[in-house]
């Protein structure tokens, strides 16, 4: 599947701006499958062990497509320290999700999720200057208000007060390492290819998981694990860790970091589908005033120039 969808974009004759918007769609969608079912596993199994595993599994994926494709050059492994870097990045942004998820309901969580358009144009301004024109601050400011919104529960009282829950604070602190990763991307790539990159940044996933989370690792009781868990590990491995890693490096070469992470805009509307799907139920009414506001300011990045 992640060849096929590399294979796609490619062949396309969409222009490469719009092959970057198509892989952030895809993305948006795969994401939001990760906080609906992370939510239902998140207190069965320690966010590091479990992480630890996905992308130890995705890093075989990615790899073996590597290999498939050419394979490593030297080119490839040029300060390694890169990697380092954006896989610490990422593996923060991943255990604090599972953490927060613990608490927070898997809507409110991709509502936090969708602040991190406004974090990423910060980062992309200060690491490589790229600016973000009036129309795209008002886009974002009118997303951030739709994502405050559901946070909130719709709740002026609970906004007033700032009552924030624990699980969305936790969560939002891995957002800030996550809108750091996305400018990140384009600051360390030395031209290699997204599927090289990509495994690369895996790989220190694995190392930087594997230390931060042995104790975690040799305590967790494997066989004792329901299906449901190791469902949520195979997709998260498979489709929110493979697949989204390769699609938004390859958005991030063609677009700003704020479209990049515009899309996750969409997140809390396909999180209420897949809640819906999953037999979860909807939530209330008064919430989808935010996600509709969170869907105008897609639109409106989509018309940004």
């Amino acid at each position: 599947m992640i060849r096929a969808a590399g294979l796609i974009l490619k062949a396309s004759r969409l222009s490469e701006p719009a092959k970057g918007h198509a892989a952030m769609l895809l993305f948006s969608l795969l994401v939001a499958g990760s906080f609906a079912l992370g939510a239902m596993v998140a207190r069965d199994i320690a966010p590091t062990a479990l992480n630890a595993v996905r992308f130890a599994i995705a890093a075989g994926v990615i790899g073996a497509l590597v290999m498939a494709t050419g394979g490593m050059t030297r080119k490839d492994w040029q300060a390694p320290w890169r990697y380092l870097i954006l896989g610490g990045l990422f593996s923060v942004y991943f255990v604090l999700m599972f953490e927060g998820l613990k608490t927070a309901p898997p809507v409110s969580a991709a509502a936090v999720f969708t602040l991190t358009p406004i974090l990423s144009g910060l980062a992309g301004w200060v690491l490589l200057r790229q600016v973000t024109t009036g129309w795209m601050a008002a886009a974002l400011a009118i997303g951030g208000s739709g994502a405050l919104w559901v946070i909130f529960r719709a709740d002026i009282a609970a906004f007033l007060a700032f009552e924030i829950g624990k699980g969305e604070a936790i969560y939002f602190v891995g957002c800030i390492a996550h809108a750091i990763y996305t400018p990140m991307i384009a600051k360390l790539h030395r031209g290699e290819r997204p599927l090289a990159f990509s495994f690369g940044t895996l790989l220190a996933c694995v190392v930087v998981l594997t230390l931060w989370g042995w104790s975690d690792l040799r305590a967790t009781e494997w066989a004792a694990l329901s299906p449901l868990v190791w469902i949520t590990i195979v997709y998260v491995a498979v489709f929110a860790s493979s697949v989204t890693t390769v699609l938004v490096q390859f958005a991030s070469l063609r677009l700003p970091s704020a479209k990049v992470m515009a899309y996750t805009y969409l997140t809390p509307s396909w999180v209420i589908l897949w809640q819906i799907a999953l037999g979860n139920g909807a939530p209330p009414a008064a919430v989808l005033g935010g996600v509709a506001l969170t869907v105008a300011a897609l639109s409106m990045l989509l018309k940004a120039r």
